[in-house]
């Protein structure tokens, strides 16, 4: 039997519940109902299976770029849409990578500084 992906986790130097509710809108997934202001970490489950979001304090700051970083692909609403959504909730916007064709994706970082990317969803 192979292995399944449970938990992917992201460290903060600020407080975990903070990058958790940043993480909670964007999504659109709660945080656990036992999750508050300067708990030592925060988590989002996946009603659907899919993998938790852990929210860890960590003492150092991030140092390089991400390694790994989540994709996101819109649902009910063009990338360009989602996007600004996501600069409404505190990201911060890296690079437009969107392609002449539609294609391609936008990197974005949240308020800790981790890099995830917006695709093209159904509607652009």
């Amino acid at each position: 039997m192979n292995p399944t992906i449970r938990t992917l986790t992201f460290d903060c130097t600020g407080d975990p519940y903070d990058l958790g509710l940043f993480w909670s809108e964007l999504l659109g997934r709660p945080l656990a109902d036992d999750d508050k202001p300067g708990d030592p970490e925060a988590v989002i489950v996946d009603p659907s299976g899919g993998p938790t979001l852990l929210f860890v304090h960590v003492p150092e700051e991030k140092a390089a770029k991400n390694r790994v970083h989540l994709d996101l692909q819109p649902h009910g609403r063009t990338r360009a849409a989602e996007v600004e959504r996501a600069l409404g909730l505190g990201a911060r916007q890296i690079a437009d990578h969107t392609r002449p064709d539609g294609g391609g994706w936008v990197v974005l970082a949240d308020p800790e500084g981790n890099e995830f990317c917006v695709e093209r969803g159904e509607l652009g």
